[in-house]
């Protein structure tokens, strides 16, 4: 079965109060554990925000340059994921619904390409 990711962008969450949040939370956490009796969950987590550790790796001159901070100077940054392993399209749609529904804000899904079959 193909793995999808679905995802969403830090930016979109929007401005919220800590009692909006503390709600969504209970939320993700019943969709995370829908997900693990369907058998499709795989992974699924938030990302530290500002404050946590970001490090770059560049080997595009000829030796890994290792830095602090993200490659690109950016507004936006990954803000958290979920990784399913589901039959179809429809049900990572479906998935991703349930997760954005959840958190309160817009999230994307994505399949990952098929990985090599070992020889």
């Amino acid at each position: 079965m193909p793995e999808y990711l679905i995802y969403f962008n830090q930016q979109w969450v929007g401005d919220h109060t800590e009692e909006w949040f503390g709600g969504r939370g209970p939320l993700a956490r019943a969709v995370v554990d829908e997900m693990k009796a369907a058998g499709v969950y795989v992974f699924a987590g938030g990302l530290e925000e500002e404050d946590g550790p970001v490090y770059s790796a560049d080997p595009t001159s000829g030796d890994v340059l290792i830095t602090d901070g993200p490659y690109v100077e950016t507004k936006e940054y990954l803000g958290g994921f979920a990784l399913v392993n589901v039959a179809d399209d429809e049900a990572a749609k479906m998935w991703a619904g349930k997760v954005a529904e959840a958190c309160g804000w817009p999230h994307e899904v994505r399949r990952f390409k098929p990985q090599p079959q070992a020889g």
